[in-house]
């Protein structure tokens, strides 16, 4: 089964699709994971990427598109994917349409994740990651076992920058103005299914593995 993981910054997409995965034997394709991995492996279309972020702009639609393309031509041995994090645009949910249709991939659902504003910016906001090995916590709801410090290697966790309420509130913006409208397009194309976000992660997956099998 093949699924898109829509909704705003903080409302769960990555924990849950990396949950779902694995319990269901699937693959979490998340874009910024995939376009950092291409940057430091320094593959040619990461290479493309960095020199754009370098001089300050925004990696093309065009770029992004051929990443995650190349990423899901090379699944093996999976039970499906879940793409988190992409497509951002209408332009990149049309290529990927394309690309689905030439390459015979069917597309099950794609999943929105409502969470109201303040919802979010409190979540983000109290997010702490680990800079070695990317683990991801929260002063409240997922603390680590000792304050401030990573359960898995002992590095002292940070906060990103994006994860400051002034940044929060502008990525928030950003995914109103140009992501947001991937919610009509895909409800009108009957793929859309909305799930409540707020409640805690074990709540959010008992209506996800619902819905899972509703779709499948």
């Amino acid at each position: 089964m093949n699924l898109i993981f829509l909704g705003p910054p903080g409302a769960g997409k990555g924990t849950h699709a990396k949950m779902l995965c694995e319990k269901r034997g699937m693959m979490q394709l998340a874009a910024g994971d995939i376009l950092r991995r291409n940057i430091k492996e320094g593959t040619k279309l990461g290479a493309l990427a960095k020199d754009v972020i370098a001089r300050g702009e925004l990696v093309s639609d065009d770029l992004v598109n051929d990443m995650m393309f190349e990423e899901i031509r090379g699944l093996k041995n999976s039970k499906g994917f879940i793409l988190d994090g992409y497509p951002r645009t209408i332009g990149q949910a049309e290529a990927l349409g394309k690309f689905f249709a030439k390459e015979k991939i069917q597309l099950a659902a794609a999943i929105n994740f409502d969470a109201s504003e303040d919802i979010l910016v409190d979540r983000l906001s109290g997010r702490r990651g680990c800079p070695k090995c990317g683990k991801i916590y929260h002063v409240r709801n997922m603390p680590p076992k000792k304050d401030g410090v990573c359960d898995v290697d002992g590095e002292k966790l940070t906060i990103r920058k994006d994860d400051e309420p002034e940044t929060i509130r502008h990525r928030l913006k950003v995914y109103h103005e140009s992501t947001k409208p991937l919610i009509e397009y895909y409800r009108k194309k009957g793929l859309l299914h909305n799930i409540p976000a707020e409640g805690d992660a074990e709540s959010v997956q008992k209506v996800l593995e619902k819905l899972f099998e509703k779709i499948r």
